[in-house]
Parts: C-alpha cells; sequence; structure tokens
C-alpha cells in the first residue's frame, strides 16, 4: 500500500482504459480463449468502478471533499495493488472481489476507485482511495498494524472466500503470526525463533561446505527433510518440525548455502576494504588471474547460480535450479583448483592413475586377507582405497557434471538474450504509449 501525493496521477493510472479494458487485452492468454470460444461481445468490456465519487470526475470529487474539511495538505490519498495468481480468477470474480474488498475496508467513510487492469499475465486490482473521510473529515491512517490486522486479513479472506489461493509475500507473511510477535521480531527482541537461528547463525559461520553446515547442526541435535516442497528443520529434544523460510527469507536453503560460499568479511575500524573472493581464497589462489579451461567453467557457473559476490543481476533459472546441488559443485570446484586441472584430459589422466592405484591396492589387500587377516595394515590399505575411489568418482562425476554445466550456461546465455530482446521491445512499446498519451493531451 502505497501513500499518495499525486492524486490526479494515482487515478489517471488506475483508471487507464488500456490497462483494464478486455480490447486492449485481445493478445493476453484470456483474450485468446475468448476469440477462439466466440464468446459474446456483450459481456462487460471495462473493469472500472466508483465508491462515493464518479470514474469521470473522481479527482475533482476528492479534491472538493479535502476542501470541505479544510484538509488539503500532507498525504492525499492510498494506491493498493490487489493481485491474483496467473489463470485463476475472471476479470468478472477480481473486479467483484476488490469491491467487495473496498466496501469492508472504507466502510463507505472514502471516496475510491476501483480498477481491474488485463495488461499483464497476473489479473490485478488497483484500488485508490482518498486520504480524507466524506463522513467526518477524518484521515485514514496506515501502518503496520493496519495493513496486518485490516488490509491483508480481509483480502485473504475474500480470496477464500472464493476458493482462490493466496500469494504470499514478505508482508504477507506478518499476517499468519501474531501482531506482538511480529512486533517483537522487529524491535530485536527475542522469539521462540531466536535460539534456532542463533544455531544456523553458528553452524553457517564455522562451515565451508553445506555438508559441514549440517554436519555442525546434527551434533547440536537437529535433523532435517528435504524430501518436500518445503525443507523442514526437525528440532532437538521435542522433535518439534519448522520450515526454514519460516526462520525468514535469510535462513532459506538457498540462502545459507550463499552464505556459508561468501559469508559477509569482519569489519574493520576506520578503513574500509573491499570483501575478498573467499571462494578463490579457500582454493589457495590468493592473485587474482585469468582463469581458463575447467576452472574457468566451474566459476562462471557458481556466478550464474548466483553464490558468488558479484551476482548477476537477473539469475537464469536453467542454472538457478540447481542450487540444491552447490554443494557438489563447490566441491568439485574445489578439486579442479587444488590439483590445478585445466581440461578434462588432465582430469581423465588423474582418473586413470587413481584406478590403476586402486587396482594395485586391491590385490595387496586381498593377499593380507589370506595370509594375514590380522595385520593393521588392511586398515591402511582400505583407508586409501576409500580416499582413491573418492578421486575417481569425483574425476567420473567432473566429466559429466562439466559437460551438462556448459550447456546450462549455453541455454542461459539464450534465456538472457530473449530477456533483453523482450525487454527491448516492452520499451518501445512503452515508448510507442507515452507518445500516444502526449498527442491525446
Amino acid at each position: 500500500m502505497i501513500p499518495v501525493h499525486r492524486l490526479d496521477n494515482a487515478i489517471d493510472y488506475t483508471l487507464d482504459e488500456k490497462k483494464c479494458s478486455r480490447r486492449e487485452s485481445e493478445e493476453s492468454l484470456e483474450g485468446e480463449i475468448d476469440k477462439a470460444l466466440n464468446k459474446d461481445k456483450t459481456e462487460q468490456d471495462l473493469f472500472q468502478s466508483a465508491l462515493g465519487c464518479t470514474c469521470e470526475t473522481a479527482f475533482q470529487d476528492m479534491c472538493r471533499v479535502k476542501e470541505m474539511w479544510h484538509k488539503e495538505e500532507g498525504v492525499q490519498g492510498f494506491h493498493l495493488v490487489q493481485s491474483f495468481a496467473a489463470g485463476e480468477v475472471s476479470p468478472e470474480l477480481a473486479h467483484q472481489i476488490g469491491l467487495e474488498f473496498s466496501e469492508r475496508l472504507l466502510g463507505g467513510n472514502f471516496q475510491a476507485v476501483v480498477s481491474t487492469h488485463l495488461n499483464t499475465k497476473c489479473i490485478h486490482n488497483h484500488i485508490v482511495w482518498n486520504s480524507v473521510s466524506m463522513k467526518n473529515g477524518r484521515k485514514y491512517r496506515s501502518n503496520e498494524r493496519t495493513y496486518v490486522t485490516e488490509v491483508r486479513q480481509i483480502s485473504d479472506e475474500l480470496c477464500r472466500k472464493h476458493d482462490l489461493s493466496i500469494i504470499h509475500t514478505e508482508k504477507s507473511e506478518r499476517v499468519a503470526r501474531p501482531y506482538a510477535q511480529w512486533l517483537a521480531e522487529q524491535n530485536g527482541a527475542p522469539t521462540w525463533k531466536t535460539p534456532i537461528q542463533q544455531d544456523l547463525n553458528a553452524a553457517a559461520a564455522a562451515s565451508l561446505t553445506w555438508k559441514q553446515f549440517l554436519r555442525a547442526l546434527e551434533q547440536k541435535g537437529y535433523a532435517f527433510r528435504f524430501d518436500r516442497k518445503y525443507p523442514t528443520l526437525i528440532l532437538p529434544g521435542n522433535g518439534r518440525t519448522v520450515r526454514f523460510k519460516t526462520l525468514g527469507k535469510q535462513y532459506t536453503p538457498e540462502a545459507l548455502q550463499r552464505r556459508i560460499l561468501y559469508p559477509k568479511p569482519p569489519r574493520r575500524a576506520g578503513k574500509k576494504q573491499p570483501p575478498a573472493n573467499r571462494f578463490l581464497l579457500l582454493l589457495g589462489e590468493t592473485q587474482p588471474r585469468r582463469l581458463s579451461g575447467l576452472r574457468a567453467l566451474y566459476y562462471s557457473y557458481l556466478y550464474k547460480v548466483g553464490a558468488l559476490p558479484k551476482k548477476p543481476r537477473y539469475p537464469s533459472y536453467t542454472v538457478r535450479e540447481d542450487i540444491r546441488r552447490l554443494d557438489k559443485r563447490i566441491e568439485q570446484a574445489e578439486f579442479i583448483f587444488k590439483n590445478h586441472i585445466e581440461d578434462r584430459g588432465q582430469l581423465a589422466a588423474l582418473r586413470q592413475k587413481s584406478e590403476d592405484e586402486i587396482a594395485v591396492l586391491i590385490k595387496q589387500r586381498q593377499k593380507l586377507y589370506r595370509y594375514e587377516p590380522d595385520s593393521p595394515q588392511i586398515a591402511v590399505l582400505t583407508e586409501q582405497l576409500k580416499k582413491l575411489r573418492h578421486t575417481a568418482k569425483l574425476c567420473r562425476n567432473i566429466e559429466t557434471h562439466s559437460i551438462e554445466m556448459e550447456q546450462r550456461l549455453q541455454a542461459a546465455r539464450l534465456e538472457e538474450q530473449q530477456r533483453k530482446e523482450q525487454q527491448a521491445k516492452e520499451e518501445q512499446k512503452k515508448q510507442s504509449r507515452n507518445r500516444d498519451n502526449q498527442k491525446r493531451r
């Protein structure tokens, strides 16, 4: 919800016929379906309504109320956007919900305009209302508490009434918990989440990889469930469960993985220093230099995932969906850098060397099993075999995954190109609309 200081601009935008007319949205999926089904052309075309005023004279009507009560200064009105999930609601139903919402929220005390916009894939309502009551001259009070207890609550109740899904945002999460709890969190006061967050923070600070992080939490008695839509943390002692995302957006698995890979450096008094690239420092690359081969591939891939300090502005979904395997990718990258592997030829040579050594050690151990079954050397050979097999497995996985990563990066570049082309088209359309609006004026 946005306080408005230029009420005329807000009303003009809300009542823009290009955005709320069915005719202007014929390129949308709904428009195409309507054409395919030959819907009756007599159905409603423009989705605009007014409460306590008229759409044509809304701004003038609101100004007269302000003049009548001598309250022409300060915030002029409020602008609210009510969005619905894509493909879930018709323009008629969306507009009906917008009107019901406005009537319940404002109680007939404030003038308002309600417009349903059809110019995006998600149908949404724009609601603008006067800051001054036409009945008693009092100003509408907008704060965090009214947003939680009135705006979000009414909107969510109406969505449930019409069997629509509720779109969760950062603010909507506040509705799901008591206001007192939210207020405590805002003021930095401890809540039931605080000790869990502290444990997660400590484990992340002490870990270099995701596996280390999980082991650190297991030592504190925590368990995990990642085989579900929302990854869950099982608390020590009582076995209660809590979703990672419930603890805050900085405590989702993805956010924690990024934090582990690139933590914030400690601040030094008096002098600002640019953050070091922890990833390269971890791999022994103390001097900045141009990377090539497999090392460049892994560094570029982790950048595209969004895990490195200079994150891409628009992380590609093609590579971002791989973030669940970030720990594996880091392990592979560490292996490549520490062994100075530039290409798959070197990788194959290292794998072959490991497999040859494995074959020799297996024969030695088999001989000991037969002639000296109690020899302590068996345990030593078993440990050596374990490390060599891990090395050989890493080489095989890197060979396979590096090819996949090259394909994903290629797809990401194509996606980025398409995004830029789409942005250019939208910018051209916007400029064209602006020129048309200027001509009309």
